[in-house]
């Protein structure tokens, strides 16, 4: 037996088994015990799933399930006549309304969706998130700065201690006077990862490539009205103080603009064409007819020349 044989017994679809494709009232009176009567609609198509084996299609008339249909599959066994029941779905056609496809709450949520009252949990292994305070410039327990902290420490808590100025006390030496200024008083500070997506999603909604800034006369770097950030950011990025713009409060790219820029009233105006040297909007007043009757206008009669006739 030759490879193309033995494939093409394989790959052929069985034959609908006779029995089994007349048994379309047997078919209906099970999706009609799953659902209800009046919900099963007409037979549409039958499909052969083997030998003797077949599954009836019905329209399903359930509101909300446009396109759905009822599958029921009944089968036969070998040299047997009577038909039984197999299984009873309902499975979405080509055209059917499907749900979207689910999604985590956690990946549900959008920008402007949290309202008064709601908390948004984070993970405690957020990549947009990083320890505040590692302990990596703690002083040494031996060295001078430790040790001049635990004395100051054991003096105010002695009850005969009398000073007079009270020194700040913290175990973080060095750092104590710029702790507040690096954050490490929070536990999480906000990652690279982090700053990097915000900068991206803050440049895309109000950056160059916006069609306000595409338009705009000159650029936010030089617009009296952007307040600089501080940290890394200020290199690249301010807030727009400016009420009528339509970026108020927001964070906005250096290369952003728009028509509300401080600079734009006092642009220097295009010149203006020279005038031309023929008059064209005086209005000259021209008379339609002489001013007295006749075509020769009169004049007073003077001496008659002597013109040699009789």
């Amino acid at each position: 037996m030759s490879a193309a044989t033995t494939r093409s017994r394989t790959a052929r679809i069985p034959t609908p088994d006779r029995l089994c494709a007349e048994a379309v009232d047997l078919a209906r009176e099970a999706a009609e015990e799953a659902a209800w009567p009046g919900v099963v609609g007409e037979h549409v198509a039958l499909v052969s799933e083997g030998d003797r084996v077949v599954t009836h299609y019905f329209e399903c008339k359930e509101p909300g399930y446009r396109g759905w249909r009822w599958a029921v599959t009944v089968a036969r066994a070998s040299r047997a006549k009577n038909v039984t029941l197999d299984e009873t779905v309902l499975l979405p056609g080509s055209d059917a309304l499907l749900a979207p496809e689910w999604v985590p709450w956690s990946e549900r949520l959008r920008p402007g969706d949290m309202g008064p009252g709601d908390l948004l949990p984070t993970e405690a292994e957020d990549p947009r998130l990083e320890p505040g305070y590692t302990g990596e410039d703690e002083p040494l327990p031996n060295s001078p700065v430790s040790e001049v902290s635990e004395e100051l420490a054991a003096l105010v808590d002695a009850e005969d201690a009398e000073l007079t100025t009270r020194p700040s006390v913290t175990t973080r030496g060095s750092i104590a006077s710029v702790a507040e200024e690096l954050g490490t008083r929070r536990a999480r500070v906000l990652s690279r990862y982090g700053l990097r997506l915000a900068a991206d999603r803050w440049d895309e909604e109000f950056g160059a490539k916006t069609p306000m800034a595409q338009a705009a006369p000159a650029s936010c770097v030089t617009c009296a009205f952007l307040v600089p950030m501080a940290g890394s950011l200020k290199q690249a990025f301010g807030v727009c103080a400016n009420e009528f713009a339509p970026a108020d409060g927001r964070v906005v790219s250096l290369s952003y603009g728009c028509g509300g820029h401080s600079e734009a009233a006092v642009m220097p105006k295009p010149v203006k064409p020279a005038p031309h040297a023929l008059d064209t909007l005086q209005v000259d007043d021209y008379s339609l007819r002489p001013a007295a009757s006749g075509s020769v206008p009169a004049l007073a009669d003077g001496p008659t020349e002597d013109l040699g006739h009789s």
